[in-house]
């Protein structure tokens, strides 16, 4: 293995219960509720999961919700739009923290 990443670990997801299961069993039963149909569709909340495992850098979340997008029909333009859409907030939260800098700056410098 190259890396700590193991894509075959994915498939041992459900094996989190092992050592809590009361905890990974409310876990399985959130995660479903927030997948279900409700305001949005199953296909606009697996496009939504796919950029926000770009935003937090998950691989195994990268690679269900790339399958699980083109299984919803999803198109490629569709799920890089929705990556380039995390990659804007991303990269704008990190840009608007530098206020905290320049007002530190500002004040230093008086």
């Amino acid at each position: 293995m190259d890396t700590y990443y193991n894509p075959d670990d994915l498939k041992k997801f459900g094996s989190i219960a092992e050592f809590q299961p009361e905890f990974a069993e409310k876990f399985f039963s959130y995660y479903g509720a927030v997948f279900a149909e409700g305001a949005l569709t199953a296909r606009e909340k697996s496009l939504i999961a796919l950029a926000v495992s770009h935003a937090v850098q998950c691989p195994y979340c990268i690679d269900a919700y790339t399958s699980d997008t083109l299984e919803k029909g999803c198109t490629e333009p569709e799920m890089m739009e929705a990556v380039h859409v995390a990659a804007a907030i991303r990269g704008g939260a990190t840009l608007v923290h530098s206020v905290q800098m320049m007002n530190k700056v500002k004040d230093l410098s008086m």
